[in-house]
């Protein structure tokens, strides 16, 4: 392995295509080579994964001692999964290469060329591409430069020369031949700059993978694995937008630059046509910019298989208890009316009795003891509106709607006068 990236790497130079190829080898190689030097058989990290498990393994039966969790097919089912999976990916290279590495990088691969059509690897297509591009590019410099020096070596080549730098001197920095080469820079920032950016960060993410997996096991930690997951999918799309994308862009430079060749043979550079170059690779500049800032939308959004939702809902919950905390000062202002409103008509009525009481015949000082102590029971005692739920039947009047709250503050229906 390590002598063939080194072969690939001498030859990346060259054009686009084989730096692509020399990234990828190397970021294999490194991603193995880090994976077995955490966890591998004397990995420096797989003392650390011995207490994490233990430590799982405790704090559940601790949960379990304390009644927090229950032997459940709900509670055990996910536990075991997500064991399951840690040590899967975090022990085993094979298991973590198959399905991570490959749905990483693979995977949006295979996707673009199922889209274009294309057989074999689309990156790699999209990259010899590119290469034929800038062959051109050189091609139609070349062209023209020994066009100029056939007409320096003429008869008149002194004169032929002399115009040549006034007419460059002119133009100054914004020649045909400026304006193309700027255009090249820009089109060569635009795809190979984001591609290379975009492997060498994913190949880190999956260097460092086996550690955020595991930081999958605990509660406080599943955040940083909900974060990682998101940037493995940001760096793993983003080529996939930029080679559908550049696809595009090529389609449409390839007559700009057929008519830039034709002029190059009659040893000139269209000015319009360098002009239409560096116009489609300036766009293809900013549509790289949007594409990075839709993948970033797109993967900000995403739930990640409830690893970050614990947290979601916990704030979720203290929201709406601090927006639902001040209800209940405010609901026994109602009630606290009606019993003020509903005192005040007993008093009244009460009171209303014992001016009445004395305009009676014979026993008006039995009676008035009377209609005092059903008055002393009304403002002394707490009255209590009846709830529905109470059965029994009731005598008609102001009285039949309340009941005493307070047994002990009860005195007799009737008293005995002696």
């Amino acid at each position: 392995m390590a002598n063939a990236c080194e072969q690939l790497t001498e030859v990346a130079s060259e054009g686009v295509a084989p730096a692509l190829r020399a990234v990828d080898c190397v970021a294999n190689e490194m991603a193995a080579s880090a994976f077995g030097r955490l966890f591998g058989a004397g990995g420096a990290m797989a003392p650390v994964l011995t207490i994490l498990l233990t430590l799982y393994i405790a704090f559940f039966a601790f949960s379990l001692l304390t009644g927090r969790s229950s032997l459940g097919i709900s509670a055990l089912t996910p536990r075991m999964l997500r064991l399951g999976v840690v040590l899967t990916f975090a022990t085993s290279w094979i298991a973590y290469q198959g399905v991570v590495w490959n749905l990483a990088v693979g995977g949006p691969d295979w996707i673009a060329g199922v889209l274009m059509g294309a057989k074999g690897s689309a990156t790699q297509l999209f990259g010899d591409r590119i290469d034929i591009v800038f062959a051109a590019i050189n091609d139609i410099s070349e062209a023209t430069s020994k066009v100029a020096g056939a007409a320096q070596e003429g008869g008149d080549g002194a004169a032929a020369a002399g115009a040549a730098v006034a007419a460059k001197g002119a133009g100054g920095m914004f020649t045909p031949e400026s304006v193309m080469w700027m255009g090249a820079l820009l089109l060569l920032l635009g795809t190979v700059g984001v591609l290379l950016t975009a492997r060498i960060a994913l190949a880190v993410l999956l260097a460092l993978g086996p550690i955020f997996v595991i930081m999958a096991l605990f509660g406080g930690t599943r955040g940083l694995t909900a974060g990682w997951l998101r940037g493995v999918v940001l760096t793993a799309v983003t080529p996939l937008f930029v080679v559908l994308a550049g696809g595009i862009t090529l389609e449409l430079l390839v007559p700009i630059i057929s008519g830039l060749v034709q002029n190059a043979n009659a040893g000139e550079i269209d000015g319009r046509g360098a002009m239409a170059f560096f116009l489609v690779a300036s766009v293809h500049v900013a549509l790289m910019v949007m594409v990075v800032k839709v993948a970033s939308t797109m993967v900000a959004g995403w739930q990640v298989f409830g690893l970050a939702r614990g947290s979601e809902l916990e704030s979720g919950r203290t929201s709406s208890s601090q927006s639902a905390a001040p209800a209940p000062a405010s609901a026994p202002a109602p009630a606290a009316s009606a019993y003020q409103g509903r005192a005040s008509v007993i008093s009244a009525a009460g009171a209303a009795a014992m001016v009445a009481a004395p305009a009676q015949g014979g026993g008006g000082a039995s009676r008035s003891s009377e209609r005092r102590t059903v008055v002393t029971q009304v403002v002394g005692g707490g009255i209590e509106p009846l709830r529905q739920g109470d059965s029994g039947p009731r005598a008609k009047g102001i009285g039949s709607r309340f009941r005493a709250s307070n047994d002990s503050g009860r005195l007799p229906a009737k008293e005995k006068t002696r």
